[in-house]
């Protein structure tokens, strides 16, 4: 795309010119619009890998998480006997339909882990909604267990923090080469 030089149409300017220029001008457009393609697509590409490059830190952070949740929630009373990750809940009759990063189950208590990099407010609100489906899902089954709520997150702001805890959730978060869970301010909030 250097510099387009054209020659001034005058009304000496014959047909085949302003035909020749014309067409000039349109080789450039599709020129043009080819390039443009050609850098939607990059961007689309680079997207997708960081896409890929995100979810795949994701699964690390929850694998890590997971393999030591059952022993450091033994010091909160609770002896979760299974953990699974990206934990599916399908029921189509019923429209109920998510993932839980996190599941730790025995007979009485679940707890559903949720982890994010950077946790925010609208995070521990779709976590609630979350576990206000895990409800209704268990309740149509007859599944009368208990539902507590847990957050991680890497990155968290003081405000997040506290209003993580005054909803009745454990916090989880970094603390150098391990994690602290948080319990929450007053009793944990039961589902």
């Amino acid at each position: 795309m250097g510099n387009v030089q054209t020659q001034p149409i005058s009304e000496n300017t014959s047909f085949e010119q302003i035909w020749a220029i014309l067409d000039r001008t349109a080789k450039r457009q599709e020129e043009t619009a080819l390039q443009m393609q050609e850098t939607d697509r990059r961007i689309n590409e680079i997207g997708k890998r960081f896409g890929d490059f995100t979810n795949s830190f994701g699964d690390v952070v929850e694998y890590m998480v997971a393999l030591n949740l059952q022993e450091k929630f033994r010091d909160f009373g609770y002896d979760f006997q299974e953990v699974s990750t990206k934990h599916k809940i399908y029921d189509k009759k019923n429209e109920i339909k998510f993932e839980i990063d996190v599941f730790l189950q025995n007979g009485d208590v679940a707890m559903l882990v949720e982890i994010k990099a950077d946790l925010t407010i609208s995070d521990i609100n779709k976590h609630i909604i979350r576990l206000e489906k895990m409800r209704k899902y268990a309740d149509l089954r007859g599944d009368k267990r208990t539902f507590l709520g847990t957050v991680a997150g890497i990155a968290i702001s003081e405000k997040t923090k506290e209003y993580v805890l005054t909803q009745g959730f454990y916090l989880i978060e970094p603390t150098g080469e391990d994690f602290c869970i948080i319990p929450p301010q007053s009793k944990p909030k039961e589902w």
